[in-house]
């Protein structure tokens, strides 16, 4: 039997099974007029289709109202209003960085107050006084800007994959300062969907919606003026494809917003793919959020260092199932060449030996990856400010305070960290606390802080070696039974060594110095004296590691912007 007939007697057995079906279901039903509501959204009097209603949805986020179908056709996800509302309150702070330049002051949806703008004023120019409520701005005075209003020479923003266009649509009706937003989107429906939203919010004076691919609009964008000076990448997986053009399509000194939610590959499930993707060999760790980061950091660097541009973190951080990354852009060939990488070179052989002097396994390789700050704190403290001082402008705002507090005390210069199931389960004992880990950290004379991107993880300037005999005197205290402990174990070859440190102590009556990560910023009743930390340091022998500065070796020297 041929496949034309096969596929013809099945087409007919399902049309006789329906047939008999919905005569059952009509068996002892009383005959009446049509149900109109099957008519409406089924088949008419005669059997012919009808279309069906598609029925929308209205969705309120901030200060925009969406209408997106029930069918989810074009993709809404509320989970990520954490990463729309820390968007805007970026933009906003960049907006203010950037207009403060040219002498505008921009309104805040808010604020009690607008903030001062400090202008550099030349000698020929005359004394500008600043304006007070309710008087109107003289020739000399600032200008303003507010949310909704068209600033003609403010910033052009572009959001290159926009799908219903909230994020456009809340930039234009949220942060003040913009010239135009270019909503952007290569499916047809989706632009539909951005036009009618655009009319709802009544943004179309700012808003242009746009169908085109992403690549293709970037890449006509390069000229120097016809750059976008605010380019927003947030793509359902890896943003690898659009990075090329996005370093190429923003303005001098711009800001591009990444978001990457393909952390089973940046997380190490996947080192080929990611290595296709980045560039770069992730490592199936615990701290594969941070990691991914630098690898995203390192990814666009790479790409920008193509052109003679490099660019400059200001906020990278890691949350729910995705990491977002705010970077400027800037062009020179002098820092260019002054992205340099710590690699291997025959004439000095390996950096290490083949196996880990602590616990006696082979090594890892992974990366290359960022190594320099992930965050400029200035720009971080000052969102931090904006949101504490206007708590009521973003439904987050709570979790953005939170997030961006811990980010201010991370160690800027400790690449990665340590989390302390890893540490215990290596030797296979209780779990200390966090307050006693770093605790221990601290009265040995060491930096540590906390991690955004773990809750249980501390960053710490600690070589490994006194990093384990902190756990070797914590397991002094809860002892494990080494009989069950195999020869080859790591957990073996690390408590098969005596502590070298004598102020490795875990657990003691000692206050902790406060959250600060450096004794030297702590409160003043609870700082820890100079006097203090050297009598914690032993008398002999001493550690070779005291007799000199440690630092990572994964950390460069400032002049050169690194990567491992």
């Amino acid at each position: 039997m041929s496949h034309a007939r096969i596929a013809l007697w099945l087409n007919l057995s399902l049309r006789s099974a329906r047939s008999l079906c919905r005569a059952r279901l009509m068996e002892g039903q009383p005959q009446g007029p049509p149900n109109p509501a099957v008519m409406e959204n089924g088949t008419g009097p005669c059997g012919e289709e009808r279309p069906r209603e598609v029925q929308e949805t209205i969705v309120t986020e901030g200060a925009a109202k969406i209408a997106f179908p029930s069918a989810n056709e074009v993709f809404y996800n509320p989970v990520q209003e954490f990463n729309r509302d820390l968007t805007c309150a970026v933009i906003t702070e960049f907006a203010r960085i950037q207009l403060g330049a040219k002498g505008i002051q921009i309104k805040v949806p808010g604020e009690k107050e607008m903030q001062k703008v400090i202008v550099d004023l030349s000698e020929q120019e005359e004394e500008k006084v600043e304006p007070k409520g309710g008087e109107n701005l003289a020739p000399g005075e600032p200008q303003t800007a507010a949310a909704g209003e068209i600033c003609e020479e403010g910033l052009r923003v572009l959001e290159g994959l926009a799908a219903s266009g909230l994020r456009s649509i809340r930039f234009a009706r949220e942060v003040p300062g913009l010239r135009s937003v270019v909503a952007n989107d290569a499916s047809a429906r989706a632009v539909d969907l951005i036009r009618q939203n655009v009319q709802l919010n009544h943004v179309a004076h700012l808003v242009q919606p746009s169908q085109a691919d992403a690549r293709m609009l970037m890449s006509q964008h390069q000229r120097v003026s016809e750059r976008f000076d605010v380019i927003d990448l947030d793509p359902y997986g890896s943003p690898a494809p659009f990075l090329d053009t996005a370093v190429q399509a923003v303005s001098e000194g711009g800001l591009l917003c990444v978001t990457c939610t393909d952390m089973a590959v940046l997380a190490g499930n996947s080192g080929e793919t990611c290595y296709s993707k980045y560039g770069a060999m992730a490592l199936k760790s615990r701290a594969c959020h941070e990691m991914a980061l630098r690898i995203v950091l390192h990814s666009l660097d790479l790409r920008a260092n193509c052109y003679q541009r490099f660019v400059v973190p200001l906020l990278s951080i890691s949350a729910d199932f995705y990491v977002r990354v705010f970077v400027r852009v800037f062009t020179g060939q002098a820092k260019v060449k002054a992205s340099a990488r710590v690699k291997f070179s025959a004439a000095c052989g390996p950096p290490v030996a083949p196996e880990c002097e602590h616990c006696g396994q082979r090594h890892q390789l992974g990366g290359p990856m960022w190594a320099e700050p992930i965050h400029d704190l200035d720009f971080v403290g000052r969102i931090l400010e904006a949101v504490s001082a206007n708590p009521s402008r973003f439904h987050t705002s709570e979790r953005i305070r939170g997030v961006l507090s811990v980010i201010t005390e991370e160690l800027p210069d400790v690449p990665l960290y340590y989390t302390l199931d890893q540490l215990s389960s290596t030797i296979h004992c209780n779990t200390p606390s966090l307050l006693q880990l770093r605790s221990a950290l601290l009265h040995a004379g060491f930096r540590v802080s906390l991690s955004h991107a773990c809750k249980n993880a501390v960053k710490t300037d600690a070589p490994p070696s006194a990093l384990w005999d902190i756990m070797r005197c914590w397991e002094k205290q809860c002892p494990v039974k080494r009989e069950r402990l195999s020869d080859t174990s790591p957990a073996f070859r690390i408590l098969s060594m005596e502590p070298r440190y004598g102020h490795a102590c875990v657990g003691g009556d000692r206050p902790v110095p406060g959250r600060r990560h450096t004794h030297a910023h702590l409160p003043t009743q609870t700082r820890a004296s100079s006097s203090e930390i050297q009598n914690l340091l032993p008398s002999s022998p001493p550690c070779p590691c005291h007799l000199q500065p440690w630092s990572p070796p994964s950390v460069l020297p400032t002049a050169a912007r690194g990567h491992l």
